[in-house]
């Protein structure tokens, strides 16, 4: 009995101790902290990593990557200007961040392209067999032996020289009276390359040779070797392959807009990683007359003699090119500033301080490249500090922020503008966006076989809309636009998972979103809305003829996230 009295009177020891140390840990009663007031007065407060953006949770923490604090969303975006972003300072230290100011420069009459060294074509040579026989001799073992012009490589018994051999012997003994069958028997041991010396020296002992010396008509390395010993070999057989490396090709690659520096004749050096500190020179000899589609370059051919056999064949090199363009002046930035979609360029402008950095993003246009600069005919001024390092970090930071960036780029300027767009094309593309509404009210229900159905209509649409109206700087925005539209439709059609087809109506509504900022629209107003959580929190846009948002991008999960971001008015020509 006693014990049992003592069990109860423990485990109820046990139960007040924990109540007292579980008021001890929740510190006693008294508030929570100030980050977790302000979560509770806002419960739509999203806490995100000033270093890794699409690190996000709804409640104050620290980033699992870099162990900072993570801080509201608003926060590290608090600029309303869509093509600013606003950073902390200890987020720009962990991104090293690096500003270069832009100053005035001459563009140099040099340009630096990287390549590779090939052996010369017009010095690769195959010996081949004049007649059929057999490899007695065999003289070269390896490829890579060197061999000299007029050293012997084999030699072969051929029973068909052996039997020409002794019809020329035989004719020789009438010759006087039969000239013509001699000549025909000594033009028979031409055509297999015998020489006249040979032939004399037949007709002078009057004895067969029954093996003939196959002899090297041009100095090389042997590259291949195609016979062995013993080997029966029939005429027009390539017995060795040669390249005579004593002047070799330099392949370059140069993008299109280096090509307008690059003549024929250009005087180029170039380093090889193999000889650190030496330099080789060469000459332009080749420009290709194609273009390269998947690299968008076009090859650049040099000679250059190889001096002790130096240079391999596949070595990288580093070459300059002294071009023949005339130095230029202007705006000079580094590359690694520069950011390239497709034909656009986008560099990004410090326009804050050190206590409060911040970064706006900025179109360019770029001129000439010299050495590891660009210069820039518009976009920045003299002075300016454009980001230099981290650049991608920063992109990053406002394409996770909704903010423009080199992917969410900013529409066209409004057709307002530009009063030469004909209304017909104008009305055109409007129906085409109506055509669109349906595809994206599909997606808002998650309806695949709705969407197809509603891209042939949008694809009939298109065809409708006649680009032949346009002048022609709007001509050319159309085209820019129209193949990328063009092939998301394709690829909406093409697939039947859901989320597939979101992937690619997102590249179909921004490229559409940037042909009515453009040109604009007739009758109806239409909205620019976006979603900052679509695609794990990449954000996207769409566009709708209803203020009320109902997202493409989510469907019924999440169909009413998002925002409007600009209203489009419609045009009154």
């Amino acid at each position: 009995m006693n014990t049992r009295k003592n069990i109860v009177i423990i485990i109820f020891g046990c139960l007040l101790f924990g109540a007292i140390f579980g008021w001890i840990i929740r510190g006693g009663g008294e508030p929570e902290t100030e980050n977790q007031e302000a979560l509770a007065t806002d419960g739509e407060t999203i806490w995100v990593s000033p270093m890794h953006p699409h690190i996000r949770q709804n409640e104050p923490g620290q980033c699992p990557i870099c162990g900072m604090d993570l801080v509201p969303l608003s926060q590290l975006s608090g600029s309303t200007n869509e093509y600013q972003l606003e950073m902390t300072p200890e987020a720009m230290a962990l991104s090293k961040v690096m500003t270069t100011k832009v100053t005035s420069g001459a563009s140099a009459s040099r340009l630096q392209l990287s390549g590779k060294i090939q052996p010369d074509e017009q010095r690769i040579k195959s010996l081949t067999s004049n007649f059929a026989g057999r490899i007695d001799k065999l003289f070269v073992n390896f490829t890579g032996q060197e061999v000299t012009k007029g050293q012997k490589l084999a030699t072969i018994y051929s029973p068909d020289l052996v039997n020409a051999q002794k019809e020329l012997l035989e004719v020789a003994k009438i010759k006087d009276r039969q000239p013509a069958l001699y000549q025909a028997a000594k033009e028979k041991l031409r055509l297999w390359k015998i020489s006249e010396g040979q032939i004399a020296e037949i007709e002078k002992s009057g004895a067969v040779q029954t093996q003939f010396d196959v002899y090297a008509d041009a100095s090389g390395i042997v590259s291949a070797r195609n016979v062995s010993l013993g080997e029966f070999v029939s005429r027009g057989s390539v017995l060795f392959e040669l390249m005579d490396l004593s002047q070799v090709w330099v392949i370059m690659d140069a993008y299109e807009s280096d090509l307008a520096g690059i003549k024929k004749g250009d005087n180029i050096t170039f380093q090889a990683a193999a000889y650190p500190g030496k330099e080789f020179t060469g000459k332009v000899t080749f420009i290709d007359p194609t273009l390269n589609p998947e690299t968008r370059t076009v090859g650049i051919r040099a000679e250059a003699v190889n001096t002790g056999m130096q240079l391999k064949p596949e070595m990288f090199v580093s070459a300059t090119i002294k071009t023949s363009a005339t130095a230029k002046s202007g705006l000079m930035v580094p590359k690694s500033a520069i950011l390239w979609t497709g034909p656009r360029s986008v560099v990004y402008v410090q326009v804050g301080n050190s206590e409060s950095p911040a970064f706006e993003m900025r179109e360019v246009t770029l001129g000439a490249r010299s050495g590891d600069d660009y210069m820039v005919t518009s976009g920045i001024s003299d002075g300016d500090e454009v980001v230099s390092n981290g650049v991608f970090a920063i992109d990053a930071a406002a394409q996770l922020s909704g903010k423009y960036s080199m992917m969410l780029r900013p529409e066209a300027k409004a057709v307002s503008q530009n009063q030469d767009v004909p209304e017909q094309f104008r009305k055109q593309l409007t129906a085409f966006v109506k055509s669109y509404f349906a595809i994206k009210n599909a997606l808002t229900v998650s309806d695949v076989a709705s969407a197809q159905s509603a891209v042939s209509k949008s694809k009939a649409s298109l065809t409708k809309v006649e680009m032949g109206l346009l002048d022609e700087k709007s001509h050319d925005v159309w085209m820019g636009l129209l193949k990328p539209i063009q092939g998301s439709l394709d690829k909406i059609q093409s697939t039947k998972d859901v989320e597939v087809q979101r992937s690619h109506f997102e590249t179909l509504s921004d490229n559409l979103i940037s042909a009515v900022g453009y040109f604009g629209v007739e009758e109806n107003t239409v909205y620019k809305q976006y979603c900052p959580m679509a695609f794990k929190d990449k954000g996207a846009f769409w566009l709708s003829g209803e203020k009320e948002i109902k997202n493409p991008y989510f469907g019924e999960a999440m169909l009413s996230c998002g925002e409007v971001k600009e209203t489009f008015q419609p045009t009154n020509p």
